[in-house]
């Protein structure tokens, strides 16, 4: 597939998760993860799996119906390292009642079974 059909595919796989998100629907954010095997790393920390993500999310976030608040994502980046990898680079923007968040996300994409999936997660907020 041509590296523009692949950035269209992540692109879609990114907008799909921002959707799922600000509906309040962390099972389908976390679709766009690697199950079981993500790594995410936040908060100076590592965290491994996708079911410790996603406890996470709903852990900080999912106190009551909009608490997550509205998620935008901004300034996407790919690069293709490879046909089955990806270097995804973006801003992203969390505004919510408990604070707004802003930042970057570094993300490491993969196609696995034709799909792909983001393996490494590595969020840096703008500390204010």
């Amino acid at each position: 597939m041509s590296a523009t059909i692949e950035n269209e595919a992540i692109t879609a796989l990114i907008a799909g998760m921002q959707a799922a998100w600000n509906r309040g629907d962390f099972h389908g954010y976390m679709a766009g993860f690697a199950n079981p095997d993500v790594v995410f790393v936040s908060r100076g920390r590592m965290q491994r799996d996708w079911q410790a993500t996603l406890d996470h999310y709903i852990a900080d976030y999912g106190g009551a119906p909009g608490s997550q608040g509205e998620l935008a994502f901004s300034n996407i980046r790919i690069e293709m390292l490879a046909p089955d990898a990806a270097q995804l680079i973006s801003n992203y923007k969390l505004v919510r009642a408990a604070g707004n968040q802003t930042g970057i996300n570094t993300r490491l994409m993969r196609k696995r079974d034709g799909k792909w999936v983001i393996a490494l997660n590595h969020v840096s907020h703008i500390e204010r």
